[in-house]
């Protein structure tokens, strides 16, 4: 059995992993819901549009599912203060999410201008929804969220939605929304052709630049932002207690890790430099390089986030003390242990599987295969 130190920090790693599964499977999906209402001008093209993601979106729930049951194994503590301090901003998440699966399947159903059209409009919200609001509370977790423990372990959350709504929060949310709109646009061009595949590409390139712009703005912010800092000594392997230590905020400590470790400054390099090459990709009509280099840049500015905020999970902002870390926010050894031999077993049979339905139903959605196929496509 591997060391509880170990465990905690592979932990780290794979709910890491698994969120950037999630961001980069489902978010091509939801970006490519954003782009609906305004890429396709006719109900035939909007046929295409669904259909490029509608045989897939449903497994690709599998990452969201996935991660959020991994946060409640893996780190119990934070999934209970999390889902109680955003519970209205997770409700938001659901409520959005709710437009998707009747929105793929009863929206051809019916053929009515208005019918159709309000379905369209589903999808966009259940598309840009979610990416903005997990923008706002990655945002929320760099600012410190306002929660505590009592003597107990019991968490106690003191803020509000609308302070979530704070201006670096939203401008996080911007960088969010337009990641996965970028890459859900490289992602379409990949699977069409024509006036479809021009007019993603005219938005692809705006959507990217919004992304590293607004990833530049965040990251100047978050180098003034006073950081956190575990102050007493830290027994990594020691049982999780969140109250067990003392945390001092200083101005920049976000930056802290990149200091001690100058070879991290490669993981915020890669968002720009990744992005910047994935909008050149699409610029030269070489799509499906340009969905890779999304990909690479969605991996360096969720890790950005991730690296900079490392060891702590979710801080808090009305007791330092009481911020959950890597260290202390986790499970018991053995539950640690038998969750990654599951891992180790089903994450290559999810990773096969999603493989195989992507190679199986690869290729261009174009007009003509819509027109063929009018009574079984999306």
């Amino acid at each position: 059995m591997l060391d509880y130190e170990t465990l905690k920090i592979i932990w780290w790693l794979l709910i890491g992993v698994l969120l950037l599964g999630f961001a980069i499977m489902d978010g091509h999906d939801m970006g490519v819901g954003t782009l609906l209402p305004f890429v396709g001008k006719n109900d035939t093209e909007r046929r295409v549009i669904i259909n490029t993601v509608g045989p897939h979106w449903d497994g690709n729930q599998v990452w969201f599912i996935t991660g959020g049951g991994a946060i409640f194994a893996a780190w119990p503590l934070v999934y209970a203060t999390a889902f109680s301090g955003f519970y209205w901003a997770m409700m938001v998440v659901l409520w959005a999410l709710f437009f998707r699966p009747v929105g793929f399947d009863y929206r051809s159903k019916i053929n009515n201008p208005t019918w159709r059209r309000t379905w369209d409009w589903g999808l966009f919200v259940g598309g840009v929804v979610p990416p903005l609001i997990f923008g706002v509370a990655f945002g929320n977790l760099l600012l410190g969220v306002p929660f505590h423990f009592d003597d107990t372990l019991m968490s106690h959350y003191t803020g509000s939605f609308w302070a979530l709504l704070n201006p670096f929060a939203l401008l996080a949310g911007v960088v969010s929304s337009a990641m996965i709109t970028f890459h859900g646009a490289n992602y379409l061009m990949h699977r069409t052709e024509g006036d479809i595949f021009n007019r993603t590409r005219k938005v692809a390139l705006v959507a990217g630049a919004v992304m590293v712009v607004a990833f530049l703005a965040a990251g100047l912010w978050v180098a003034n932002l006073p950081g956190y800092v575990i102050t007493s000594p830290v027994d990594a392997g020691g049982l999780p207690d969140p109250l067990a230590k003392s945390v001092a905020m200083e101005a920049g400590a976000w930056l802290n890790n990149y200091r001690s470790h100058g070879l991290l400054w490669l993981v915020p390099a890669l968002g720009v430099a990744a992005g910047l090459l994935s909008m050149a990709l699409g610029a030269m009509r070489r799509p499906l390089a340009a969905f890779v280099a999304s990909s690479l840049s969605m991996t360096g500015i969720i890790g950005t986030a991730g690296v900079s905020l490392f060891p702590f999970i979710m801080p808090s902002s009305s007791d330092p003390r009481s911020s959950l870390t890597v260290w202390d926010g986790v499970s018991s050894q053995l539950t640690l242990s038998i969750m990654l031999w599951a891992t180790l077993i089903f994450m290559p049979l999810i990773v096969f599987y999603t493989s195989w339905a992507y190679r199986m139903m690869a290729g261009k959605v174009t007009v003509k295969f819509i027109e063929t196929h009018d009574k079984a496509a999306y």
